[in-house]
């Protein structure tokens, strides 16, 4: 890391050498430390230090853009160089929007020393702890436990100049015998809310439950969903219905739908880059102040997320949910959060005459974004519920499901959250028990 002062001049050097009408910079980089295992062992321990600096230069309405890992001044003017080149060559863009104008951006504290200091043995006892549970019970573990310290700044030519630091720490576990598999995770801005133990008893007891499996034929069930599940049910919601320029472009399954009732009056769910609770980032990629935006409220659909483009499409002002240049299209709500209801989990399970427990989702996929419809299947912990209690692990479910539908379908709410990350945004949750959700294909595992 650069540290705030390293970063705003290497961006002021960028933006005296520019000689576009306007030019954006930000700088993202940091040091990132992984300890991977498998099979019961360490196999892998890698630290990467690194910056990515990426520069957008204007010249009327025509843009360039380019990146370097390369900071040293031969590197700067050769990426300025290129982005110039690039824009030259450009149509014009009639749509292009003003650069933002700077506003204040709130402090928040997302940096915790002990993250970032956090050693390749504190990582190796972690895994360790995870390890000597599987192995105790014949089982096999692997995961990774990974520390990051990471800053973003960024600064253009109107008079922007934002900086932010922050750590994260994110330890997942897979434990497995020769017929189940079990999962957790743990994530935390501070690496002293991870408990290596506790995930690895959570992983090794889903996978000792796991065994023996028995194949139940697909079809409409009760769903218990635990938080893992939740979060990326909640992340679709976000990404698929409430960015502007899939509002915009009519593939939103909000469409036409704002201000109205899209799902049940127990479910709201918000965006919020400042909330301590998740991973929090206080402005955007274009250095525009994060807003608290809800998005579902009490089960209507209240608001979009915007960046400068979309914004600028219908005169209003960017929430600030720019993603890192060329990282996604559109703005997306990426520190997002679901209300808590007052239900345990096992009281779900408890209230369940015939359905099914899933630990979590694997490989979703949108199958008509406009309808809101994903596919994914189940993994590392799939449970037939029979009058109120855990009868049998199942074969994982393929599911084909309308997010609409889904939670249209609440009956109950989980009263505790739990943050979920695996790198890219976050999303802070807590179980959910749905009346009917739609399994449409089983598996041979």
């Amino acid at each position: 890391m650069v540290g705030k002062e390293g970063a705003l001049a290497l961006l002021e050097k960028v933006l005296s050498l520019s000689p576009g009408d306007a030019t954006e910079v930000m700088l993202y980089g940091g040091d990132s430390y992984l300890t991977r295992y498998a099979c019961n062992y360490i196999h892998q321990n890698v630290g990467e230090h690194n910056a990515s600096l990426t520069v957008k230069i204007r010249f009327g309405q025509k843009v360039g853009q380019a990146t370097t890992n390369r900071l040293d001044d031969p590197s700067l003017e050769e990426v300025i160089r290129q982005a110039v080149e690039i824009a030259r060559v450009q149509p014009d863009n009639p749509e292009l929007p003003p650069v933002p104008e700077p506003q204040p951006v709130p402090a928040v504290d997302a940096f915790v020393p002990a993250t970032a200091r956090f050693s390749p043995i504190d990582r190796a006892r972690g895994a360790r702890e995870v390890i000597e549970i599987a192995r105790a019970m014949g089982f096999e573990a692997a995961g990774a436990f990974s520390t990051t310290a990471a800053e973003v700044a960024v600064a253009n030519s109107r008079g922007i100049r934002a900086y932010h630091a922050g750590t994260m720490a994110i330890m997942t576990a897979v434990v497995m015998s020769p017929d189940s598999a079990g999962f957790a995770l743990g994530a935390s801005t501070d690496v002293a809310g991870i408990d290596p133990r506790a995930i690895g008893q959570r992983a090794a007891q889903k996978c000792r439950d796991g065994r023996n499996s028995i194949r139940l034929d697909p079809g409409e069930y009760e769903v218990v969903l635990e938080p893992l599940a939740v979060a990326d049910l909640v992340e679709y919601i976000g990404r698929l219905g409430f960015s502007a320029e899939a509002y915009q472009e009519g593939r939103s399954f909000v469409c036409g739908k704002l201000g109205q009732q899209i799902v049940h009056p127990s479910v709201t769910i918000w965006d919020d880059g400042l909330d301590a609770r998740g991973i929090p980032l206080p402005f955007d990629a274009e250095g525009v102040p994060k807003q608290k935006v809800v998005l579902v409220d009490q089960g209507k659909a209240n608001a979009l997320v915007y960046d400068s483009r979309t914004a600028h499409r219908e005169g209003k002002t960017s929430t600030g949910h720019a993603v890192a240049w060329g990282w996604w299209s559109g703005p997306v709500p990426t520190n997002l959060f679901m209300a808590p209801g007052d239900a345990s989990l096992e009281d779900m399970i408890r209230s369940t005459r015939r359905g099914i427990l899933v630990t979590r989702f694997h490989y979703t996929n949108p199958v008509h974004p406009a309808r809101g419809i994903i596919t994914g299947m189940t993994r590392d912990g799939t449970f037939l519920i029979d009058n109120g209690e855990i009868r049998a692990p199942i074969k994982n479910f393929r599911f084909t499901q309308g997010l609409l539908e889904a939670f249209s379908a609440v009956e109950a709410i989980g009263r505790d959250l739990v943050l979920v990350s695996e790198g890219f945004g976050s999303a802070t949750v807590p179980a959910v028990k749905l009346s009917r959700f739609n399994f449409t294909g089983v598996t041979e595992f």
